[in-house]
């Protein structure tokens, strides 16, 4: 990574009680829509900037241009894990001020700190303190403010249009019946992912299902067919077939 990058770990602004964020720039490298959209909201309340990748090869262009403050990686991308992405950014120098792993993943907390990861943002992302606490736990003392702060009770409520998005992505990926083992088991993690965002327990079983059939080498048609069928019942009822 080059020396020469623009230093925005830099405030521009100082933060507040309010915005105990503000001033800082968060790369989000996640490829779920709806995820993305509620950390935009988590950080538009904390006064916070965001750029966002939706893949590891995104995450590096923008990387290759400037640093972020703080970056929050998905452990599972379209073109690859975010461990490797993380393990990159942890040795790297200079390095990332924070670098945050997510998933819905009961497993990815402990990988992610493996692989370097100074915290850990379990899906779903809602909770604007639990956020706020999360980034502010490994950044310079003097860049946050000053005084004694109210932790918010605030829990954020991303726009269902993000939701629709994903669930449109991952049905185009579903109706060329995949069968190859990469991309069940991405498409089981996106799902996931995206079940747990939206506290959609049913196709969070479903993924699991679709998940342990694939790793195991057990056909997966009849797991395929069942989470293909719950995502189009959920773009019917919202209107988008």
């Amino acid at each position: 990574m080059p020396d020469d990058l623009p230093p925005l770990q830099v405030m521009q602004r100082k933060p507040t009680q309010d915005r105990p964020l503000l001033g800082l720039t968060v790369l989000v490298v996640e490829d779920s829509r709806f995820a993305c959209e509620a950390i935009r909201l988590l950080c538009l309340r904390s006064g916070a900037r965001i750029r966002r990748a939706d893949c590891l090869s995104s995450a590096r262009r923008h990387l290759a241009v400037y640093r972020p403050n703080a970056i929050i990686i998905d452990l599972g991308l379209p073109d690859g894990s975010g461990l490797d992405l993380i393990s990159e950014l942890a040795m790297a120098d200079p390095r990332v001020p924070v670098i945050l792993g997510t998933s819905g993943d009961l497993e990815g907390e402990a990988a992610a700190y493996s692989a370097g990861a100074d915290g850990y943002l379990p899906k779903p992302i809602t909770a604007l303190a639990a956020f706020q606490e999360a980034l502010l736990a490994h950044l310079p003392a003097d860049i946050h403010p000053s005084g004694p702060r109210i932790l918010s009770t605030a829990v954020i409520d991303p726009d269902p249009i993000a939701l629709r998005d994903d669930l449109v992505y991952a049905a185009d990926i579903l109706a060329d019946s995949p069968s190859d083992q990469p991309t069940l088991t991405y498409i089981a993690q996106f799902l996931d992912s995206v079940g747990r965002s939206s506290t959609d327990t049913p196709l969070v079983q479903a993924a699991g299902r679709l998940k342990e059939m694939n790793s195991s080498g057990a056909a997966p048609g009849r797991a395929i067919a069942a989470i293909t069928a719950l995502v189009d019942t959920r773009l019917t009822a919202s209107g988008t077939f």
